[in-house]
């Protein structure tokens, strides 16, 4: 067993919205291959971005430049953010979070005056986040699996459940 002292301190990025956002997608905190690369869901086999480019109908989202794929999420108003700031982690599973200091989502909430909804990709981020926000007047709090390849349902059962976001873009 590795001493905590041994663990890497993992730091979330930096929040992708704007006063347009009317969906807020809130992660866990950054895997290993999107820290490294600086990048929101960078993993190969992470769905996330097949899963929006899918609800945008922008089938080639997961194909373009990360700066392009940001730009086209927010002109959509669709936001992005963890709900850990940072946290002590090996590897990239939730389940080795430990020591988790929270993202001020209250803030930044706050900050989004067309937000109708808060998506929380999977498990943990549902957790926290719910925690950290309790109840949104006139937003809707919607859990949704993980676009991890770490939660092992069909990409077809995973845009199933995504689709709800839908309700919420904007005509």
């Amino acid at each position: 067993m590795q001493a905590a002292d041994d663990r890497e301190r993992k730091r979330a990025f930096d929040p992708v919205a704007n006063a347009d956002t009317r969906i807020l997608i809130l992660g866990s905190l950054p895997g290993e291959a999107s820290l490294a690369a600086g990048q929101y869901y960078a993993h190969p086999r992470n769905a996330f971005w097949r899963l929006m480019g899918g609800l945008l109908d922008q089938p080639d989202l997961h194909q373009r430049a990360y700066e392009e794929r940001l730009i086209t999420l927010l002109a959509r108003g669709v936001g992005l953010w963890d709900t850990v700031a940072e946290a002590e982690r090996i590897g990239s599973l939730d389940a080795a979070i430990r020591l988790p200091l929270h993202a001020d989502l209250p803030a930044l909430v706050a900050a989004l005056p067309r937000l109708k909804a808060v998506a929380f990709n999977g498990g943990l981020a549902a957790k926290l986040g719910r925690r950290i926000l309790g109840d949104l007047h006139g937003v809707t709090l919607i859990d949704l699996p993980s676009s991890s390849p770490a939660h092992a349902i069909s990409l077809s059962a995973k845009a199933e459940s995504w689709a709800i976001l839908g309700d919420f873009l904007p005509d």
